[in-house]
């Protein structure tokens, strides 16, 4: 009994999710999918009630222990009805726009805590045949990657509708008859135990850390890093005009665009997947905030960037939270999205080698250790102080690059959703699926009451990139004329040449005259990230600017 209740325990970090929560500020993860065809709610029910034995915490609710002394519990909800969780809605107009309002709605929305933390709601009434789907799901319960393996296991990948049972599902609910006393000492015993692994886990992570940096040449370089931007992390943000105490209720809107022409972008440029999707992210605030009047030369974004830390051996639908934050910080005022790129590219190439996310997760663990009813108090008072860590929460997930299935009804989108609060009133959440690039904009009314104007520009922020990294076309050609010999030994052809921007500048005395080009537009994007302290000869890595 003692193992399996401390199995069935929250973590710290899942504690601190539920303790941040306050009334009129839910703190879910979600997302708004659509499909193909008209889907059956009755079938639809009992499809999902066919899948609930893959995922046993749907059954489970959160019990906290007396007087918030030890860490809550996940205990089967004896009173558990999948009606209370699975809901449909008709649309009067079948908009995506009247969509979008359903679902804001529901993400404005605290779910009750007597029950489990998770519901889903059918949408009818879709304009071009579709049926849209609302899943919501307590972020105690799991973070954004937990959540599209819960999506994936929910639906299927096969088209063929599978055989749906007749009988009710029944349920199992385990004894749980402990007089408080015994409660109470449960919950001290296993709250030192858990303080203690967790000091020991903290220790453990530091002296990994070291032993990293210093097997990183010498240390130096990744020490030098952390030095420049640990003033940066710990101070706060400069306000952008989002950035107020949230109020609710929320509005959602959502663009999306081709992965295939996000990973052209990448291959061309050199750089990443996520660098390209945060440049874009970044020209499209900067486009909503001269929308505004707002200044942004020689303003900057900071982006709380969530970072996975589930390693190759561990299980990827493993539930609860296992992220850190990266603060990843991009000028506003970079006008050029190529060198925009640049400047996202730098930044989290110089996150990397200093540990970052390592660092941010291990400050964050000692946090998580302050006691279960200090957190509780203390957390709804913290969302409404006036602190600007970051100005918006950028979060990206890979989700699977095939078809799902919900009863033979292919999913067409799948747009995420990551809660606002405090003075992060807006932020945003990407999330791939079938080769396609879906963003999701949450936002408070009071803070972008215009927030659908960030679908429009994302989409010209993507086209302006894609154009200005994508080789020139080429010219169509006439019949084709027979040429004299002269003519073919002057104007011999040449084949085409594909430019991309090196991660590494290469020497000054080896550079052509196109990488020294390329190399002192770096070195002005870099001029505008870190202090200037000249070029490092980093071996088996070229000449880096530092």
């Amino acid at each position: 009994m003692q193992n399996r209740r401390q199995s069935d325990r929250l973590s710290w970090g899942d504690t601190v999710f539920l303790n941040l929560e306050r009334e009129g500020m839910p703190l879910n993860v979600a997302c708004v999918c659509t499909f193909e065809g008209e889907v059956s709610f009755d079938a639809y029910v009992r499809f999902i009630q066919s899948k609930l034995p893959l995922v046993p915490r749907y059954l489970k609710r959160v019990v906290p222990e007396p007087f918030g002394l030890g860490l809550p519990s996940w205990e089967v909800d004896p009173g558990f009805d999948l009606h209370r969780h699975v809901r449909e809605v008709t649309l009067k107009h079948g908009t995506d726009t009247e969509l979008k309002a359903v679902a804001a709605k529901l993400f404005s929305q605290v779910m009750d805590r007597q029950h489990p933390l998770w519901d889903l709601t059918l949408i009818h009434g879709l304009k071009g045949n579709r049926t849209g789907l609302i899943i919501r799901m307590h972020h105690c319960l799991t973070d954004g990657i937990a959540g599209v393996g819960i999506v994936s296991a929910l639906l299927d990948v096969s088209p063929e509708v599978p055989h749906l049972p007749r009988k009710k599902l029944h349920i199992r609910v385990p004894s749980t008859s402990r007089d408080p006393l015994s409660s109470l000492a449960s919950g001290v015993v296993d709250s030192y135990s858990e303080f203690v692994k967790r000091i020991l886990s903290a220790w453990t992570d530091l002296l990994g850390i070291a032993e990293r940096a210093a097997a990183n040449n010498g240390g130096s370089l990744a020490t030098d890093e952390l030095s420049r931007l640990l003033p940066e992390m710990t101070t706060s943000a400069e306000r952008l005009r989002f950035n107020v105490i949230y109020r609710g209720p929320q509005k959602f809107a959502w663009a999306k665009v081709p992965l295939a022409d996000v990973k052209a972008i990448r291959e061309t440029c050199g750089t990443s997947v996520n660098d390209v999707l945060l440049a874009l992210v970044t020209a499209t605030i900067q486009r909503y905030s001269e929308l505004h009047g707002d200044r942004v030369k020689g303003r900057q974004l900071r982006m709380m960037v969530p970072v996975n830390l589930r390693g190759s051996d561990d299980n990827p639908g493993e539930l609860g939270n296992r992220i850190s934050l990266v603060p990843v910080t991009i000028p506003l005022d970079i006008r050029n999205l190529r060198k925009l790129l640049v400047a996202v590219h730098q930044r989290t190439e110089l996150l990397k080698q200093a540990h970052a996310a390592e660092f941010v997760s291990l400050a964050g663990g000692l946090i998580g250790i302050l006691p279960g009813a200090f957190q509780a108090f203390a957390g709804p008072m913290m969302s409404r102080l006036p602190i600007t860590p970051f100005n918006m929460v950028c979060t990206s997930v890979p989700g699977p690059q095939y078809p799902l299935y919900l009863l033979g009804h292919k999913m067409l989108q799948w747009y995420p959703y990551v809660p606002v609060g405090g003075e992060m009133a807006v932020n945003c959440a990407i999330l791939t699926y079938n080769g396609t690039v879906h963003f999701g904009f949450s936002g408070d009314v009071h803070a972008a009451p215009d927030l659908q104007r960030l679908e429009e520009f994302l989409k010209a922020s993507f086209e302006e990139l894609r154009d200005t990294v994508r080789p020139p076309a080429k010219k169509a050609l006439g019949p084709k004329k027979a040429r004299t010999k002269s003519q073919r030994t002057s104007r011999p052809e040449r084949p085409a040449v594909r430019v991309s921007v090196p991660l590494a500048v290469p020497s000054a005395s080896a550079a052509s005259p196109h990488e020294s080009k390329r190399s002192t537009e770096q070195q002005e994007v870099a001029a505008r990230l870190i202090p200037s302290n000249g070029w490092a000869d980093v071996p088996g890595r070229g000449r880096l600017w530092r």
